[in-house]
């Protein structure tokens, strides 16, 4: 890009008072960003690699023995056993129908199928999730408020 076009750009990014331009011509992209009086520059630096040592031939375990990589001896945490509800979709995970309100089911409370458990928001529409089976719940397996995945565990039922 010509030194004189960017030259005018900062001085356009300058004077108009917008915070950041970027614009891209074939392969070259160039980002201007202004930063007020009192700012400080961010700067972001990717975490350090561990070296590990490389083994060497004869001196570690042998061929035919098995390790276990560190932090697997306990294993993974066991989720209580009983029927599991699903997240049908991507979303946010609400127990309650409004921030006062008081959850919609708690562990130990008996539900009965198509009972409304929670509800996750997904693109701005709020959509209650129901019990596929009658039971007790055992178990809420996602936090209140935050981001579930498709196919998460939200509850386990005893059936």
């Amino acid at each position: 890009m010509d030194l004189r076009k960017l030259k005018k750009l900062i001085d356009l990014v300058q004077e108009s008072g917008i915070g950041e331009i970027e614009i891209t011509e074939g392969e070259e992209k160039v980002r201007i960003s202004r930063q007020g009086a009192g700012a400080q520059p961010l700067i972001m630096a990717a975490p350090a690699m561990q070296q590990m040592p490389m083994p060497v031939p004869g001196t570690g375990p042998s061929a035919n023995s098995t390790t276990v990589p560190p932090g697997a001896e306990g294993g993974k945490p066991t989720e209580p056993s009983g029927h599991q509800l699903k997240s049908p979709m991507v979303g946010t995970f609400y127990r309650a129908p409004s921030p006062g309100a008081p959850s919609f089911v708690e562990v130990g409370q008996s539900v009965t199928k198509g009972q409304t458990l929670c509800i996750i928001e997904a693109m701005k529409l709020l959509n209650e999730i129901e019990s596929d089976v009658a039971g007790t719940i055992r178990a809420v397996l996602a936090e209140n408020g935050q981001p579930v995945e498709y196919g998460q565990g939200l509850f386990v039922i005893d059936v």
